[in-house]
């Protein structure tokens, strides 16, 4: 008996042909929001939960789409999509992935308690076709289709009956649901156990369909907010990866006996939204309006902010300054006067608080993540400061993203900071879920300020059904052109992003600062 226990465990040890098991230890200042791959649409928990479940497509280390899931795919018309499914592929339950589980989770990701909706909702409806066939059928031309299909994570259906999880976790409500701690997917890792902003561990499931890149045979998570501790924990050896190393350490980090920096820039737009919805503001003195209302009170703010300083002193360099709103240059088209920032002018600034009405200023509430982008609390003390000089008064309420996201869907905020990135560059994804006058079906739902922009909603929602690209080109800048003139929002930078390891480890940067486990080798 002893002996075959020896042999098993040497068995499970070995993840690949001649590949040693190795366990992978890695920390980032926030925490995953939920194990549900459908309730919230957030980089660290999209991520995380995609080395647990998969997708029909996967992002190759370019971010080019590759079979995953499915193996093959085809265009039969303008609004049918037909793929051909992986065969055998094994839930870690041990149940066989089959079309029935592909349809239920399309749908499942329409639900209005997802996040995802935005995108479902325009795949289509999907129909099984045989035991190894699902057919789409749009109710309209989706330019970019297949980047949408690909950010649906693929669940098992009678997994989800039996836990009473057929629908996403409604996580601004502080559902409690089985998906929200567990999970079952098709992925190279499995989930063991789950404690909320303690700890997360998995292993490698040793049913993967996929052959293996790296020698990871388990990772455990831990989320250290202080940025001193997280890289204390990096030197010592605690931990071998830190996604996100403060600016200001990635120099001693480099020359850091036995670390090493992992460069790379993300796709991400880091920016601040306002209310420009209610008469009155929720977290404000002034009574009886709203400033926010005012363009000049938007210009006035945008202009009065800094931004070389803050890229220099605050982030050190790691940080792309930008008058655009798309997570890329790219889904400008690198339009240069839709990157150009409006001057940094404070006299500029005061004339138009004055103009407005407010020679005075105002106070009013700023709501910031606190471990969710590179410097956020930071970055709001930088703007609370800048903002002084035009008399507008920052109350700051800065706070884990597990408090700040849920505010938000909430619209309970008067001024806050989001970020919005991913392996996406076209406009699309940001226009239609951001920038989009709210309405039904998850258009606008990131547009917190609940502003209205006819001009930009309508060549927005053009160009989402347009197929000719000369013609949705100028849909995207007319769009793009119509947010830059109302000062919807007021624009940061591009986030870089670099990783921190130590020297034995090897990992692919990805600019939608994807951690692929699979990808990762510890000599």
């Amino acid at each position: 008996m002893k002996r075959l226990f020896v042999a098993a465990a040497l068995s499970a040890a070995l993840i690949s042909a001649g590949s040693i098991a190795t366990p992978l230890r890695w920390a980032s200042a926030g925490d995953p929001l939920t194990m549900d791959p459908h309730s919230q649409n957030e980089g660290l928990t999209n991520s995380m939960n995609g080395q647990v479940y998969e997708t029909l497509m996967k992002r190759d280390k370019k971010l080019a789409l590759a079979p995953a899931l499915a193996t093959e795919w085809k265009q039969i018309d303008d609004l049918t999509w037909r793929f051909k499914l992986r065969q055998n592929v094994k839930f870690h339950d041990g149940s066989i992935l089959t079309p029935e589980d592909v349809v239920y989770s399309v749908e499942r990701a329409k639900h209005p308690n997802s996040q995802i909706r935005v995108y479902a909702n325009v795949v289509g409806t999907p129909k099984k076709i045989d035991a190894t066939t699902v057919e789409f059928k749009l109710a309209a031309v989706n330019p970019i289709f297949l980047d949408h299909l690909a950010t649906v994570q693929i669940m098992n259906k009678a997994w989800s009956e039996k836990n009473n999880a057929t629908t996403p976790q409604n996580f601004k409500e502080k559902e409690e649901k089985h998906t929200a701690m567990n999970a079952n997917g098709t992925g190279p890792f499995r989930l063991i156990s789950r404690q909320p902003d303690v700890k997360t561990v998995y292993k490698a499931f040793e049913g993967w369909w996929g052959k293996r890149e790296g020698n990871i045979s388990s990772v455990t998570f831990t989320p250290i907010k202080a940025d001193a501790t997280r890289v204390a924990a990096l030197v010592s050896g605690e931990v071998d990866f830190v996604l996100d190393p403060p600016p200001q350490d990635l120099e001693r980090l480099e020359k850091t006996p036995n670390t090493k920096v992992i460069k790379g820039q993300e796709n991400r737009i880091i920016f601040i939204g306002m209310d420009q919805a209610r008469d009155e503001l929720l977290y404000s003195n002034v009574k009886g309006k709203n400033p926010f209302k005012d363009k000049r009170v938007r210009q006035a703010l945008y202009q009065s902010i800094d931004i070389e300083t803050m890229k220099t002193k605050l982030m050190r360099g790691q940080a792309f300054p930008t008058g655009g709103i798309t997570v890329s240059p790219l889904g400008a088209y690198n339009d240069a006067a839709l990157e150009k920032r409006l001057p940094f002018d404070v006299a500029a600034a005061k004339k138009l608080m004055a103009d407005a009405g407010y020679p005075q200023g105002f106070e009013v509430t700023l709501h910031c993540p606190n471990n969710r982008y590179i410097n956020d609390e930071k970055i709001c003390q930088a703007l609370a400061a800048m903002w002084a000089q035009i008399g507008v008064k920052i109350r700051l309420d800065a706070q884990p993203r597990a408090i700040h996201f849920p505010r938000l869907e909430k619209l309970d905020t008067s001024m806050y900071m989001l970020g919005w990135g991913g392996a996406i560059t076209d406009a699309e994804t940001t226009m239609t879920p951001v920038l989009r006058n709210r309405a039904p079906g998850g258009i606008g739902d990131y547009n917190y300020g609940n502003y209205k922009n006819d001009k930009l909603d309508q060549a927005a929602a053009a160009s989402s059904k347009e197929a000719d690209p000369v013609k949705r080109k100028a849909q995207i800048l007319t769009a793009l052109r119509a947010h830059n003139e109302e000062i919807n929002h007021l624009p940061l930078h591009r986030q870089v992003i670099p990783w921190a390891a130590r020297s034995n480890l090897t990992a692919a940067h990805r600019p939608d600062n994807w951690l692929e486990w699979d990808w990762i080798t510890i000599k």
